[in-house]
């Protein structure tokens, strides 16, 4: 009898000892858990800081870009005039006028092509955001339906991020 109460004490003291540990173990993943949403959530910001820096400097492209634009617009006017033979061509004839109208034509396209792209490279950053900002929404609904039901919520089951 005295052998079956030791191996009693003896097992109760383990468990008393493991439940410690067991905290310990919860404390440390808690902490674990904690230090990982941390770096998420830094990494999510510089994504953003990277998207917003882009957004910027294409802004910055498209503002320079329509300057051109009108730059452009303003020379083949007068090219057009002279052509026209309403304002003072001067020394030009009209070969050299031609080539250069069309010269200007095909510069202000490709500034169209370059703008419509720089466009599509804004749209894209739109949607990324956009999608970020989606998948944060997602993080966080699972986070709170994980703490308050331990699963994630139904509604949310089976949807993807576009």
């Amino acid at each position: 009898r005295k052998q079956a109460t030791e191996y009693s004490t003896s097992s109760s003291d383990e468990e008393f000892e493991s439940k410690p540990s067991l905290t310990h173990k919860a404390k440390r993943a808690l902490r674990k858990r904690r230090k990982l949403e941390k770096e998420t959530k830094q990494l999510i910001k510089q994504e953003e800081l990277k998207r917003l820096h882009k957004a910027q400097a294409i802004q910055r492209q498209l503002e320079e870009l329509e300057e051109r634009q009108r730059t452009l617009e303003i020379l083949g006017v007068e090219l057009e005039r002279e052509l026209r033979g309403e304002a003072d061509s001067g020394t030009k004839d009209e070969n050299q006028m031609l080539h250069e109208w069309f010269e200007l034509v095909v510069e202000k396209n490709k500034l169209m092509r370059y703008e419509s792209e720089l466009l599509i490279i804004a749209q894209e950053l739109e949607l990324e955001d956009h999608q970020s900002r989606l998948e944060q929404k997602l993080r966080e609904k699972m986070a709170i339906d994980g703490k308050s039901k331990g699963t994630v919520c139904p509604s949310l089951q089976g949807q993807t991020v576009p």
